[in-house]
């Protein structure tokens, strides 16, 4: 399958949720900004896995069919079944969350010299097709949450080989097709426990949350 690009994206939020991106270039030695660790993201609501989906703030349009709530509180280990959009195809997954495992400093090392001080998280998922729309190649992306829901104020794209493989669905992703793939976060400070789901206008106030205790 394809590899994502090796790069690494950080973003500092301000309290007027204004953003400031710097990316790395696609060579081997990826760049890494760091940002202060108060940054926070809202803690969604934990509920109960449903087959409702949720009515959106703001006018976000609610999901159709039998979709996890968006707030959603679940373990790791627990599967979320959420719309999904790729290259302009609406379709559904299923996504479990299998483990969030810590990784150490020098593995962020081809990231080059303003990735020291992070340390990595393994955020570990199985992704199946569940509805009817073909979404071949699609990536999967899940954010890192700190103890407590809090934002690691870090943001990622890219992996680390043999550790963290982010990978593409397969080029024939039908429904009952699924693929194993990995998600990158990072921290300065804190212990990452959650991942989150914040894609699309019904999740992006109230994404579903894993975490492992």
């Amino acid at each position: 399958m394809r590899k994502a690009r090796i790069a690494l994206t950080a973003a500092l939020v301000t309290a007027l949720g204004l953003g400031l991106t710097a990316c790395g270039g696609d060579s081997e030695d990826g760049a890494a900004e760091k940002e202060s660790p108060t940054a926070a993201a809202p803690t969604p609501d934990a509920a109960s896995p449903s087959a409702e989906g949720g009515d959106g703030e703001g006018g976000a349009t609610r999901p159709a069919g039998d979709v996890t709530a968006p707030g959603t509180g679940l373990k790791v280990g627990d599967k979320a079944v959420l719309p999904f959009e790729y290259a302009k195809k609406k379709g559904t997954l299923a996504i479990t969350v299998t483990a969030i495992d810590k990784g150490a400093e020098a593995d962020m090392s081809r990231f080059g010299e303003r990735a020291k001080g992070l340390t990595p998280y393994f955020i570990k998922m199985r992704v199946e097709n569940v509805g009817d729309t073909h979404l071949s190649h699609a990536y999967v992306q899940l954010r890192g949450l700190l103890d407590g829901g809090r934002s690691t104020g870090v943001s990622l794209i890219g992996d680390i080989p043999g550790k963290c493989d982010k990978e593409s669905a397969p080029a024939e992703f039908g429904k009952g097709v699924s693929f194993e793939t990995c998600s990158l976060a990072a921290s300065q400070s804190g212990v990452v426990t959650g991942a989150e789901f914040d894609d699309g206008d019904a999740y992006s106030d109230k994404p579903v949350v894993w975490t492992a205790s």
